[in-house]
């Protein structure tokens, strides 16, 4: 099981109630309401191996070089010549620390690379698996990853992070019309506006599954584009012709990374606390102990 760690401790941050505070007054419903989506994760389908997968970076510098806008209206404030921070709400940005430091006392494998986002150490770690694979995310671009002859799929939390969506082949083919490689296709296509991704203007979603039903990938509508033969309606040829661009760099930094030089770690799902006095340090520093002795209790069953 992969956990898109940041896409759900911002849900479980917006699904708690921020009155969910340590003894001090700080929020810690993003971390409460974290622990608690684990253990029920855990409870319901007991995996063998799990990993909160980091964004060591959440806006790679080698995908801003192929599209400058990509996720540039979440940049705090920019300053040259150090890193873009991503704007995030001021009682969340405290709590990650926190989620961290609690993560690696329970001995719950989290990997970051640097250069990196999450889906890209997701990716890799699902290319690598030799067994089925839970992708656990609200980032519907991790649909590209599903693959059933692998055993890959996503578990996309429907509201907040109390249900779960169980996207496989199907469920993929039924709302969008492609598989989980031409989710790829799909998305730079109709394009997406949370992650700064112009897309094609004038192709929608609907539009563009449509022609990837006719053309069955990028590569066949661009080569439609050139054949005047083509069913292509005069507007989405001369669209497409003028994205030409846009269309040439967008798979790069559409498609998740698989190639990510990982860190040596355990992804076994631990079955006690690996550093108990620091669970319990930080239970009673952020008074987090009613959500720590429920998925300890869960881990140990």
């Amino acid at each position: 099981m992969l956990l898109d760690t940041a896409s759900l401790y911002f849900r479980a941050y917006f699904g708690v109630p921020d009155s969910v505070r340590a003894p001090d007054g700080t929020p810690v419903n993003a971390v409460r309401g974290l622990l608690d989506f684990i253990g029920r994760l855990v409870q319901d389908h007991r995996p063998d191996e799990l990993v909160a997968c980091m964004d060591a970076d959440w806006r790679p510098a080698w995908r801003v070089e192929l599209i400058p806008s990509y996720k540039a209206h979440r940049v705090a404030s920019p300053h040259e010549g150090v890193p873009d921070e991503e704007e995030i709400p001021d009682t969340l940005a405290p709590q990650v620390p926190i989620i961290e430091a609690v993560l690696d006392a329970l001995g719950i494998a989290r990997v970051g690379v640097a250069g990196y986002e999450a889906d890209d150490v997701i990716g890799t770690l699902a290319g690598r698996a030799t067994g089925p694979v839970d992708i656990v995310t609200g980032d519907r671009d991790l649909y590209q990853l599903i693959d059933d002859k692998r055993g890959v799929r996503v578990l996309y939390p429907l509201k907040g992070v109390g249900s779960l969506h169980l996207t496989d082949e199907a469920a993929l083919r039924e709302k969008y019309g492609v598989d989980g490689p031409g989710y790829v296709d799909l998305a730079l296509l109709r394009g997406d506006p949370s992650d700064g991704l112009p897309g094609v203007p004038g192709i929608g979603e609907k539009t563009a599954a449509k022609l990837l039903d006719a053309f069955g990938d990028l590569a066949g509508i661009m080569a439609a584009v050139d054949d005047p033969r083509s069913k292509l309606t005069p507007s989405q040829r001369k669209r497409l012709d003028e994205a030409r661009e846009y269309v040439a760099v967008a798979p790069t930094v559409v498609r998740v990374a698989g190639d990510v030089p990982l860190p040596d770690f355990d992804p076994a799902l631990p079955t006690g606390p690996r550093d108990p006095a620091m669970v319990d340090a930080l239970a009673t520093r952020w008074g987090l102990g009613g959500a720590l002795r429920r998925l300890l209790a869960t881990l140990q069953q």
